[in-house]
């Protein structure tokens, strides 16, 4: 009753921060759309053992709660000429105002593919992408320097994707195998 007073913005955080109760066939469907998001219908029902019309409701419910985005992922090497760096970032000064500005600049920065606060000598883990080195070192001196508040950044160019994927272990069959794989046999 309350959430119908409420304000609609109110309304979405609430319901895209809310437990979404997942099931057997849940964490297999995330897992197969994980690895090929452009299955139809029918291969990942009959993979999962639903019907389409099961599958295509369960995942419009994942969207509904936030728990899928659709993005084409593409491949940098198709791209000559692309750079790719990882960027170590340390704070001049440790102080919510300075790390929020940092995080907002990194979302807003087209160039940043991901960014992770990092435990140690480093505060943040930059993944960037850029057309040329030139275009990396205008980006870096834009997102590092500009601003002010980093005290020091470390560039690290990538030469080669050995792996590249975002998937997530899914459901407690997932953390099984995780824990198998790590126990001595």
């Amino acid at each position: 009753m309350a959430i119908d007073h409420s304000c609609v913005a109110t309304q979405d955080y609430c319901v895209r921060n809310a437990t979404v109760q997942l099931d057997d066939f849940d964490h297999r469907l995330l897992q197969l759309l994980q690895r090929d998001g452009s299955a139809t219908l029918a291969a990942l029902g009959d993979a999962v053992g639903l019907s389409p019309s099961a599958v295509q409701r369960r995942i419009a419910r994942y969207r509904r709660h936030g728990l899928l985005r659709q993005v084409a992922v593409l491949d940098p090497a198709a791209f000559p000429g692309t750079t790719l760096a990882a960027v170590l970032v340390t704070m001049e000064r440790d102080t919510l105002r300075l790390h929020s500005a940092f995080r907002a600049r990194m979302r807003a920065a087209p160039e940043v593919q991901q960014c992770y606060a990092i435990a140690g000598e480093w505060d943040y883990l930059v993944l960037l992408v850029a057309g040329s080195v030139t275009h990396y070192r205008e980006v870096a001196e834009r997102l590092f320097v500009d601003e002010g508040n980093v005290k020091r950044y470390e560039t690290r160019m990538v030469f080669d994707v050995v792996k590249h994927g975002l998937e997530l272990p899914i459901g407690p069959s997932a953390r099984k195998r995780t824990k198998r794989a790590v126990s001595p046999s």
